[in-house]
């Protein structure tokens, strides 16, 4: 059943009921009495029989309706139906009918209509004037002009300066993120100011982004800087007087013609004139340079609110301080102070800060730990304390860990439990629902290693800890009781029938539903499967995977909690008597999920997972679906980044042309060349990002994916084995390639690979421009040299060894044949004769051996080529 939002989740704890039914509604009369029958009811209706071609429908007829009224200038009417095809949306979500990648296309329809209804409504108030009146706020980016009461205040001596950025609670990823990119431009600015100072650290709460500065001197360093005039013969006449360009130049820079001196530079001689910069308040500097400073933080994601400022969230105060006085700016309508604020929980909720050297123990009384390091070891200590308690071990993601560290001010964990009876669930639906949808940390028991019905939360603040472990557990109940509920719907049917249920998912309206992107994987399995080298032997289990991947999606609970897609796949297949090769293939189609997650390792999850990732890619590009330059709505980066890493981790070699052919043949849309084309060039920007990211040289990248992109697992090894040194490529690079790393070692450090490339040079340079015929072929009889009869020897002994899918080592090696012959070829040989036929007979010999390297790199990218 669902439930009625969190509010009835407290009130459980409020009231001390174990159920939203035995809620007191009003004296007498409970939750359940008044509402349970339209729970019952309307649950029915969300998750079952809501008629998903009717919503879609009612969705559209609003969209359309909102359209209309905007283009007859009215915004709240409008609104009203956005409203109402939101309404339509959620219904439709419930129901499972909207896919992953239609999810981003319904949210983004939704957004463009709420900004064109706000940005109608300002117009509108524009047109009346603004009754009600409007922000006075003025310029965003404001330095108040320094009192000269506040610079006597200022002593000679270095004082600590602190600058807190107070907000509304920021995403967790920002907080760290921005606090880094706070003190590297406060940094920078100091150095460029010239203010000398002692450390500097950086602190970040989701409320607050905070700089604190040691030891900062009070006045800029002077300089003496060099400053280049106009050129001498302009600045001085015939007669050696200063022409205006010279006394122009000695003005603007406040000093007299005597201090000018002659230098030169390249081929010209200038005046120059040396000017000492004088030193300014690091006051005044500061109340300058902070307001920039803060507009140049950047975000995944921001807010705008009442001026034109972008931030992570609105800025609701600034305290900036240079010892004991303030440093004035405003930025975004904010002026800097001295206040800060406290927990929003606790009777402080101003913080009078009157110096910045008390401003971290104002803030350690006031019980916020700013120090993120200091409260990742609070929560670590506390939770394993309680957990011990109990005789348990805390499942503690580092990425949980991270965003629960920075989700909280004053962290307090605190042990809650549930029922046992919910054990009864699999694992990873209890753990999931724990650590994805309430951040909370499971316990496992420390001996036997299961799950024990034990959490530890994390609070924030003052609280009450026995209220908050109460409503938390209430919480945890309400969502494992949903979990039993959807669990027992699933397993009342066998998993296969869930299969036909994808016709109701919607994958993209170009591209159909999700049985019908599942039915196109199923199709070029078999075809994949071979073109990747899998044996024949495994062809059964893969086709009969195929025959049931995603079939989870039309689970309720992974329509309910969709980060178990492919986890309850194979859980629910296993149920079935399903192989475990078939139940793994499963869960691999789905990886990886995010970055740094685990790869498929079993080749039926291989060729599921590349299949899927193919179709998505190939269909969606078909659709007009590609990613621009800061948009990637349905995430075809990660997806091809994903493909990449399986083929090249996994050590198997496609041909990627041919497999995006392969899928396009089944596309319910027409995908010319053009598209793969595209697509093929999207996959090698990731595979180059890939070989990037391990580490390896830019240029040798680029160098090998110009001949080798279309099999990116041959391209990936190539590339490793150009790369050197070994001891840093070990620690970046897969085990699998230290085998060509270890053979590349003398090559890439030593004389070899750069006198192979300056080999392939020489040719390449002579040929390059010349008119000659591709069909001409080298012919023995027009050889009047020794010189050139054994290069030729040597070109086709080095031919014979060299394949478009052979690796460097063997490449290198066989190219050594031709150092030699090459050099005795160009001291003893002239190409550009006047007979005719001898020459074009020379040319033709280059043109063969600077093709050589074609397939396997393109030299000409490398230094000393």
């Amino acid at each position: 059943m669902v439930l009625n939002g969190s509010s009835c989740y407290f009130r459980h704890a409020w009231q001390g009921v174990d159920h939203f039914k035995k809620i007191l509604y009003t004296d007498g009369i409970t939750y359940g009495e008044l509402f349970l029958e339209n729970e019952k009811e309307m649950s029915a209706y969300y998750l079952e029989h809501a008629n998903v071609n009717n919503i879609q429908k009612h969705f559209e007829d609003f969209e359309e309706e909102a359209h209309s009224l905007l283009s007859l200038g009215l915004p709240i009417p409008a609104y009203d139906q956005l409203l109402k095809a939101s309404h339509a949306f959620n219904i439709l979500d419930s129901r499972g009918f909207i896919g992953v990648t239609e999810r981003a296309r319904y949210f983004g329809r939704m957004r463009s209509l709420a900004r064109q209804c706000a940005q109608l409504w300002v117009k509108t108030r524009e047109n009346l004037g603004h009754p009600l009146g409007f922000s006075s706020e003025g310029n965003h980016l404001i330095y108040q002009k320094v009192l000269e009461t506040d610079l006597r205040k200022v002593t000679m001596e270095p004082r600590t300066f602190v600058i807190e950025i107070g907000t509304e609670e920021m995403p967790p990823h920002d907080v760290i993120e921005a606090s880094e990119q706070l003190r590297n431009l406060v940094m920078q600015s100091l150095k460029n100011q010239r203010l000398n100072h002692g450390q500097v650290l950086a602190y970040g709460t989701p409320r607050r982004l905070v700089i604190c500065v040691e030891n900062l001197s009070s006045k800029q360093a002077e300089n003496e800087v060099e400053i280049r005039g106009p050129p001498a013969a302009k600045a001085f006449d015939q007669e050696g007087n200063p022409t205006k360009a010279a006394e122009g130049f000695c003005h603007k820079n406040c000093v007299s013609i005597d201090s000018l001196y002659n230098k030169v530079e390249g081929k010209t001689e200038y005046v120059y004139v040396r000017v000492k910069k004088s030193a300014r308040s690091a006051l005044q500097v500061l109340a300058e340079d902070l307001p920039s400073i803060i507009t140049k933080i950047s975000f995944p994601k921001s807010m705008r609110w009442n001026s034109q400022v972008v931030f992570s969230r609105p800025i609701r105060w600034i305290l900036a301080l240079y010892g004991d006085v303030v440093v004035p700016f405003t930025f975004a309508g904010v002026s800097s102070g001295k206040q800060s604020c406290g927990l929003r929980n606790s009777p402080s909720a101003i913080l009078e800060v009157e110096t910045a050297e008390s401003y971290l123990d104002k803030m350690k009384n006031g019980g916020i730990l700013i120090d993120i390091k200091e409260r990742k070891e609070k929560i670590l200590h506390d939770s394993t304390s309680l957990a011990t308690s109990v005789g348990g071990h805390l499942i503690m993601q580092d990425n949980l860990l991270e965003e629960v560290v920075n989700l909280v001010e004053a962290p307090v964990p605190i042990l809650g439990g549930f029922d046992e009876s919910f054990l009864e669930l699999p694992k990873d639906i209890l753990i999931t629902v724990m650590q994805k949808h309430q951040k909370y940390f499971p316990l496992t028991n420390i001996s036997t290693g299961r799950l024990l019905p034990f959490f530890v939360t994390v609070a924030n603040g003052v609280i009450s800890e026995a209220a908050v472990q109460k409503g938390n557990e209430a919480v945890l109940r309400a969502r494992y009781e949903d979990a039993k509920f959807f669990y027992k719907m699933d397993t009342q049917k066998k998993f296969s029938e869930f299969r036909v249920h994808l016709n109701g998912i919607l994958f993209h309206e170009k591209l159909g539903t999700m049985l019908d992107k599942m039915s196109r994987v199923q199709q070029i399995v078999g075809k994949l499967s071979l073109a990747l080298g899998i044996d024949e032997s495994n062809l059964p289990v893969i086709e009969d995977a195929a025959a049931l991947a995603m079939s989870d999606l039309a689970t309720s609970i992974v329509t309910e909690f969709t980060s178990l897609s492919g986890i309850m796949a194979r859980h629910y297949a296993l149920r079935d008597g399903y192989s475990e090769q078939i139940a793994d293939a499963l869960f691999e189609i789905t990886l990886p999920r995010f970055s740094g997650d685990v790869l498929p390792k079993s080749d039926a999850g291989i060729v599921l997972a590349i299949a899927d990732r193919l179709d998505s890619l190939v269909g969606l590009f078909g659709a007009g679906c590609q990613p621009s330059s800061t948009n990637d709505p349905f995430g075809l980066r990660r997806i091809s980044y994903g493909l990449v890493q399986i083929l090249v981790e996994n050590k198997k070699n496609l041909d990627l042309r041919n497999a995006l052919s392969l899928v396009a043949d089944v596309q319910p849309i027409k995908i010319d060349t053009n598209i793969t084309n595209d697509a093929l060039q999207f996959v090698t920007r990731r595979l180059e990002q890939l070989l990037v990211d391990k580490g390896i040289s830019a240029e040798i990248v680029r160098s090998i994916l110009s001949e080798r992109a279309n099999w990116p697992c041959l391209a990936a090894q190539s590339a490793v084995e150009v790369w050197g040194p070994v001891p840093r490529r070990r620690t970046l690079i897969s085990a699998h390639y230290h085998i060509f790393s270890m053979q590349m070692e003398a090559l890439s450090r030593g004389d070899i690979f750069p006198k192979v490339i300056e080999a392939y040079s020489r040719p390449t340079r002579i040929i390059r421009g010349k008119d000659i015929n591709a069909d001409l072929e080298v012919s023995e009889a027009a050889f009047e040299k020794n010189e050139e009869r054994a290069l030729w020897s040597a070109y086709l002994a080095v031919a014979a060894k060299i394949h478009p899918g052979v690796d460097i080592d063997s490449f290198v090696m066989a190219s050594l044949l031709l150092l030699q012959p090459l050099e005795d070829f160009f001291d003893n040989v002239y190409v550009m004769v006047e007979d005719q036929k001898i020459r074009n007979n020379r040319l033709a010999l280059l043109k063969k051996i600077a093709d050589l390297p074609k397939g396997i790199a393109d030299l000409s990218i490398l230094p000393g080529f």
